[in-house]
């Protein structure tokens, strides 16, 4: 809780009186929107990682074959339809005509081949299409086949993932580097250009309007389906870790849009009347903690448990967000609250009074011996940075012979790939948050894979939750679907592939004269200075 303290001293203190200026202190003219992301950007490969700034990334400079509209819906973006046949083990999704990537080159059916091969090696709903797949080929420029095995009802749905890693088309050249490796250069065929040469990690990325775009022409603007109208010719990313600096650059004009303001400059913010301070996204995101599962001391599964009497996800999402209950929700389990497949099934042991007595009688009972643990986590990314304080008290509170180690979030989402025991540099426990699209359902769910080194890292082996995730993909109905997310609910707690630590909703801030923004996350189509 230091840093909401610390904070809430420096929001007093800017409220007192002048703030700090932007280093760049000039105002936003009408074409260029400048914008504080949520984290640096240290990795430009949205295949590769998780991580949500990322995403972001890969939605200025990529597009998808389908989009997924505000219900959940896909809509047709790159392509122009498709069509079913053989009782559904065979569909061709064909190309709208004149689609071009950045380099000139004309987007072909081939460049979708490649780009969802390798994707289908790290999403979850990609791996379990490549087991429906007999082949995925081109067939001309424009049609893409998928011979499937037996038909997957979900293949279109699965071609709108929203998050993460959604299925970004790229140049085939580029899309046939090997999936865990990070592609060396970024070319789509979305919305915007991405500028390497202004590009410099912990400063400055850079987008350009792409003059040669072709916005689908059907449907409205919705999540990440419908036409992407761009209203800016330049987009600046500025790095601003210190948040006093960035709010002050926000209610000077100096930036447009502060993407995810901590709850003390959020208070700051709703004061000025030419901010609009709103959730970016009408879901919560869900805080997870997460074990590494092949080394001790959580390869005990009883170890896992035992840390349940002492998380009270209150404690995990005020540090997030503040004491306000409208913008957090406990009493959460695995999926996104609010959505039809969340459920009570298994959360006893996260609902009862909590007992740091009582964890670590769990853990002497598991045989813990002081053996250490690693805790990694950032400094400068809000929400996994709140949370990794919290579970740093805690772990400490419990006994635990814990090695605390926090970096920058680049280097902790390139850490916690590391499969090396803790001597080795490795890590034991980590804290981070999902979009609200991620955990709506199994098909996206990363941190729920249970399929050992092929899951999400933390590489946990549980069997029975990959047998009903199976299952929930081949359910008849919703109510079946239902019926598998409790049971599917029931084992995760059990197992404890992570521990959900509660759901919020993440709050964002820009000025008030840009209207039209897509809700659901920050997306730059749409958005106009009024």
């Amino acid at each position: 809780m230091l840093r909401r303290n610390l904070l809430a001293a420096g929001a007093a203190a800017s409220a007192a009186g002048a703030l700090p200026r932007f280093a760049i202190a000039q105002p936003a003219s009408a074409r260029l929107l400048k914008m504080v992301p949520q984290a640096n950007l240290t990795s430009l490969d949205p295949i590769w990682t998780t991580a949500n700034v990322t995403r972001n990334h890969g939605y200025m400079v990529y597009d998808t074959l389908y989009g997924m509209d505000d219900a959940f819906r896909p809509q047709p973006q790159m392509a122009e339809g498709h069509v079913t046949e053989e009782e559904g083990r065979r569909v061709t999704v064909t190309l709208r005509s004149g689609l071009r990537f950045h380099d000139g080159e004309a987007v072909r059916a081939a460049d979708c081949v490649a780009s969802l091969a390798r994707w289908m090696k790290r999403s979850p709903i990609g791996q379990k299409l490549e087991q429906f797949v007999d082949a995925v080929e081109a067939d001309g420029d424009r049609r893409i086949v998928f011979r499937l095995k037996r038909p997957f009802p979900m293949l279109i749905a699965a071609l709108a993932q929203v998050s993460n890693s959604p299925p970004f088309i790229m140049p085939e050249r580029i899309a046939r580097t090997d999936p865990f490796q990070q592609v060396r250069e970024t070319v789509g065929s979305g919305p915007f250009r991405f500028v390497p040469g202004e590009f410099n990690s912990g400063s400055l990325a850079v987008y350009q309007r792409n003059p040669d775009y072709s916005p689908t022409p059907a449907g409205r603007p919705s999540l990440t389906a419908g036409p992407k109208l761009v209203h800016f010719d330049r987009v600046e990313w500025h790095i601003i870790v210190d948040p006093s600096t960035a709010a002050a650059a926000l209610q000077a004009g100096e930036i447009d849009w502060y993407e995810q303001p901590p709850p003390e400059i959020q208070t700051l913010l709703r004061r000025n009347r030419n901010v609009s301070v709103e959730a970016i996204d009408p879901l919560p995101l869900v805080g997870v903690m997460r074990f590494n599962h092949l080394h001790p001391p959580f390869n005990d599964k009883r170890m896992r448990q035992a840390m349940l009497p002492a998380v009270n996800q209150a404690d995990f999402m005020q540090a997030v967000n503040g004491p306000d209950p409208a913008l957090h929700m406990t009493n959460v389990g695995i999926f996104t609250p609010g959505t039809p497949l969340a459920n009570d099934a298994g959360m006893a042991p996260l609902s009862g009074p909590r007992s740091i007595d009582r964890a670590r009688a769990l853990m002497r009972e598991a045989g813990y011996a002081n053996q250490p643990m690693r805790l990694i986590g950032p400094t400068d990314i809000l929400a996994p940075s709140a949370m990794t304080q919290v579970g740093a008290d805690l772990v400490r509170r419990l006994g635990f012979n814990a090695d605390i180690v926090l970096s920058d979030w680049g280097t902790t989402v390139q850490r916690r790939t590391s499969r090396e025991p803790v001597e080795r540099g490795g890590w034991s426990m980590l804290f981070t948050s999902f979009s609200s699209f991620d955990f709506v359902d199994p098909s996206a769910h990363f941190p729920l894979r249970a399929n050992g080194t092929a899951a999400w890292p933390g590489w946990p082996t549980i069997p029975r939750l990959e047998e009903l995730r199976d299952a929930w993909f081949v359910a008849p109905d919703l109510a079946d679907q239902q019926r598998i997310a409790r049971e599917i609910q029931e084992v995760a707690m059990e197992e404890l592939p992570y521990v959900p630590v509660g759901a919020y909703l993440s709050i964002t801030a820009h000025r008030r004269n840009l209207v039209d923004r897509v809700k659901g996350m920050a997306l730059f189509w749409g958005m106009r200075r009024a």
